[in-house]
């Protein structure tokens, strides 16, 4: 008769104890799938007493995560305690040394530590998986790495943090300001305790550090993705997209060039009838384009108790299976170090800006985007009563460079009533 597959959870958070939750209420089910009983040895957290709304009895305790990574009746160590550095590192490098199996949910250690972990795991003939690290309850790590592994991935892109689309999209539809909506959604409880990491885009471009090594071969580089977060993005900015035919999303993009390795966490608009403008709330979407699949849209829960356990046992049914694998796709020591793209492929750009009201000013801005080389598409100048007059203009494609050149120069025309603002839009 197989043995049971035991784990030892570290960390009994909101995610932690939604795994204990599916262990014991899908026992039966999980067996019939797996072929294998799972059961929970022993679990560690911060604090032995809390009440978490479920019993721990039947579980050893320890008090450190260490210990429990390399106790004896441990087959698999469940890190769900966060953070790229400290306890976290630390038990899952203590796990792997012992030769255990590794599941994770901490996108911040794969996206800072990813390449080492992944090296130490094949070494020790150890499996690390990390569903749960990306897009909560949307299986992308699975998709990428099985479902598409017959594809040349070209392109993958999406919304990636629930928080930012939840802010953007509560922007939209109430008319206020991202002063407004930011504190709402910490008041709720969307937000991190640092919230810089949702809203700055570091936890979303985490997730895009460790897709870009899936997609493309490549070791996970955090450092060479181009980070912006929502900060600026304004409720002017945001009826005027919709005005203009399209939504603004914290959009991840990751694609190969014949520059290099772009990797680009930052506000976008996408066109309203395009499927990531469609996404509302605290929902995730990834699009994947490869050679063979050309194009598919996943969508789903980015977060939550229930999601994010339900990708957390998927690992662990994985593994009860007998399914091993390099970490991330490919044998650790065959990732090439990514050359990152000295510059962004070419875009249309929708600029917003605020001129003096006077004869020949338009034509101003008008000379000095042709002068760079940059073309407009469309433009549309609105009725006003202020001193300034508003204009939005959407270009044809062009490169950053030659954006940067032509929005340099504007300053010099003595008819920019205030800065412009210029956001990317993204083909989808």
């Amino acid at each position: 008769m197989t043995e049971p597959l035991r784990l030892g959870i570290a960390g009994l958070g909101t995610v932690g104890v939604g795994v204990v939750k599916i262990v014991r209420q899908q026992a039966a089910l999980l067996e019939l799938r797996t072929g294998r009983k799972i059961e929970i040895s022993a679990v560690s957290a911060r604090t032995k007493g809390r009440d978490r709304g479920v019993s721990l009895s039947g579980y050893a305790w320890e008090d450190d995560p260490v210990a429990l990574a390399t106790r004896d009746d441990v087959d698999v160590f469940v890190e769900l305690i966060g953070g790229d550095v400290g306890p976290a590192k630390d038990a899952t490098e203590a796990a792997l040394k012992a030769g255990k199996d590794v599941i994770t949910a901490n996108k911040a250690m794969l996206a800072m530590h990813g390449q080492a972990l992944a090296e130490l795991a094949e070494e020790k003939g150890a499996v690390l998986r990390y569903e749960a690290a990306v897009a909560g309850g949307i299986p992308v790590i699975k998709t990428l790495m099985e479902g598409l592994a017959g594809n040349e991935i070209t392109r993958v892109m999406g919304v990636m943090n629930g928080s930012c689309n939840y802010i953007l999209t509560r922007m939209e539809d109430s008319g206020k300001t991202y002063q407004e909506i930011f504190a709402e959604a910490d008041g709720l409880g969307y937000l991190e305790a640092d919230p810089q990491l949702d809203v700055g885009g570091i936890d979303a471009a985490h997730k895009l550090a460790i897709i870009s090594a899936i997609a493309f071969g490549t070791r996970v580089d955090f450092d060479g993705i181009q980070l912006e977060g929502i900060e600026r993005v304004s409720i002017e900015d945001i009826r005027a997209a919709a005005d203009m035919g399209y939504k603004i999303k914290l959009l991840g993009v990751t694609q190969m060039t014949g520059r290099g390795l772009e990797q680009r966490m930052q506000p976008c608009l996408v066109p309203e009838t395009s499927p990531l403008a469609q996404l509302n709330g605290g929902t995730n979407m990834i699009v994947i384009e490869g050679n063979a699949v050309e194009q598919i849209v996943l969508r789903g829960p980015g977060a939550g108790e229930g999601p994010t356990a339900s990708a957390v046992m998927a690992d662990v049914c994985d593994i009860a299976r007998g399914a091993r694998g390099t970490v991330f796709g490919q044998p650790a020591k065959t990732l090439v170090a990514s050359q990152a793209a000295l510059s962004k492929s070419p875009a249309p750009y929708y600029l917003r800006m605020a001129l003096v009201d006077k004869p020949g000013a338009l034509a101003k801005i008008a000379t000095v985007l042709g002068e760079a080389g940059v073309s407009i598409d469309r433009m549309r100048q609105y009725e006003h009563a202020e001193p300034s007059a508003p204009v939005l203009i959407v270009t044809h494609k062009t490169t950053q460079a030659a954006l940067d050149q032509a929005l340099a120069a504007m300053d010099g025309t003595g008819v920019m009533a205030g800065a412009p603002v210029a956001l990317r839009i993204e083909e989808v």
